[in-house]
């Protein structure tokens, strides 16, 4: 009785179960530590530029006085993308640190840029309480933040969508292939 069809054997022959292989593979201490610096890129950099805004207004407005609004938007919204490129390709990319490092170190830049700008659900009140007539600044970095976390909310939505709807014989299977 043939049990694979494959021509080579994908795990060595061993006395261990297929289970006992994968829990060897995992390593919790690992996803620990990620978890760690996920949670510290996401806490730490918001608190310390959210402290710096409230502390420090006058200083961070002297700084960025110079800056347009549409850079300091494209900032924000470069940061989101690095982000989640980081987090992306570290899924795709099978667990690999250097895309890992990508997404954590993304992650603090726009959590600290959000706290600069004082990002949240009604932001447009609390930039104008501590920025004043410069709130555009912090509005326009809140906004960068915001369309792009919503522009790949939007992609990934249409394409897992794609991916349900198109049947694999049509050919617009061609946009569910890894390069596209």
């Amino acid at each position: 009785v043939e049990v694979s069809r494959h021509p080579e054997a994908s795990i060595p022959e061993t006395d261990l179960s297929l289970a006992d292989i994968e829990r060897r593979r995992s390593h919790p201490l690992r996803w620990a530590l990620i978890i760690l610096a996920v949670l510290c890129a996401i806490i730490a950099p918001y608190w310390f530029g959210r402290s710096l805004a409230v502390n420090n207004t006058d200083s961070i407005v002297a700084v960025l006085g110079g800056v347009s609004p549409q850079g300091i938007a494209l900032v924000g919204w470069v940061t989101v993308v690095i982000a989640y490129v980081g987090l992306a390709m570290a899924v795709v990319v099978s667990p690999s640190w250097p895309w890992l490092i990508v997404f954590v170190l993304g992650l603090a830049c726009e959590q600290f840029i959000a706290g600069l700008s004082m990002l949240n659900l009604n932001f447009w009140y609390s930039t104008y309480v501590v920025y004043g007539k410069q709130a555009g600044l912090a509005n326009a970095a809140n906004l960068g933040i915001m369309g792009a976390a919503i522009g790949i909310a939007v992609y990934a939505l249409m394409f897992v969508g794609l991916l349900v709807i198109i049947r694999k014989t049509s050919p617009l299977n061609v946009l569910t292939k890894s390069w596209a």
